[in-house]
């Protein structure tokens, strides 16, 4: 039987190489806090060192046996690298039975690139957008033009943002519905708004928010994010294109 994905619990968390807010590092603590949340699908940001080689900071060995979840199968940056960019996705192993993967390039004044899962249905990119607005903005132009290549499939951007204001630097994502949870950073006390996802036509946000938990302020310099999702039946959607219909968020 081929499993659902018209219902899914998305999540996005930035692990800051494991390190919590002042190191040393401790995977363990990250892995208990995407445990906890119990996502169908998770995109990671920072799994990697940033030095050499790039080395995983997220032990791969531990990831299954910790939180059920398997990687996304891709070529990572390096022979030693969990992610590619510093990015993976990880996902309930009966999804991964479904899903393909593409790298996406991104342009900019810092290496980027996203990822592209594709599951039956639905497209979602993890990104990690730049540190300079004109950067984010031209990732974001590229993602865009990037996904309008990948068929007719509903679409879902999630990840590090890096963009702190609300109607700035996002234009490229007109008219999909960004959602931001909550304050997400720092984690300590969360103050910005970096970590968002953002949702085209035929899906419902049923609920989101940010897991703010006693080891989850611990574990990163971000807190995680996340958002269940329902996707409509395509009777219920509008014609292809990343525009169209999208719930309000009963979050906000």
């Amino acid at each position: 039987m081929t499993p659902r994905t018209d219902r899914l619990r998305l999540a996005s968390y930035n692990l800051h190489k494991c390190r919590g807010m002042t190191g040393p590092r401790a995977p363990e603590r990250n892995l208990k806090v995407i445990a906890d949340l119990k996502p169908d699908v998770i995109a990671l940001q920072e799994v990697d060192l940033r030095l050499g080689n790039r080395p995983e900071a997220l032990p791969r060995a531990a990831i299954e046996q910790t939180t059920g979840l398997i990687p996304a199968d891709f070529l990572p940056t390096g022979e030693t690298s969990l992610g590619w960019h510093g990015q993976t996705i990880l996902m309930r192993p009966e999804l991964a039975a479904q899903a393909t993967i593409r790298r996406l390039p991104l342009p900019g004044i810092e290496p980027r690139g996203a990822l592209a899962l594709r599951l039956p249905g639905v497209t979602i990119i993890a990104l990690h957008l730049g540190l300079v607005r004109s950067s984010r903005r031209a990732q974001l132009r590229r993602i865009v033009a990037q996904a309008g290549r990948f068929g007719h499939d509903r679409l879902i951007l999630t990840g590090d943002f890096n963009e702190w204001h609300d109607n700035r630097g996002l234009e490229a994502l007109a008219p999909m519905h960004v959602l931001a949870p909550g304050p997400s950073w720092p984690a300590p006390f969360p103050r910005l708004r970096y970590d968002r996802i953002a949702v085209s036509r035929g899906i419902e946000v049923l609920d989101s928010g940010v897991w703010d938990s006693e080891i989850a302020r611990q574990a990163s310099d971000h807190l995680p994010i996340w958002a269940d999702l329902a996707l409509e039946p395509w009777s219920a959607a509008p014609e292809p294109g990343i525009s169209g219909r999208v719930s309000d968020n009963p979050a906000e």
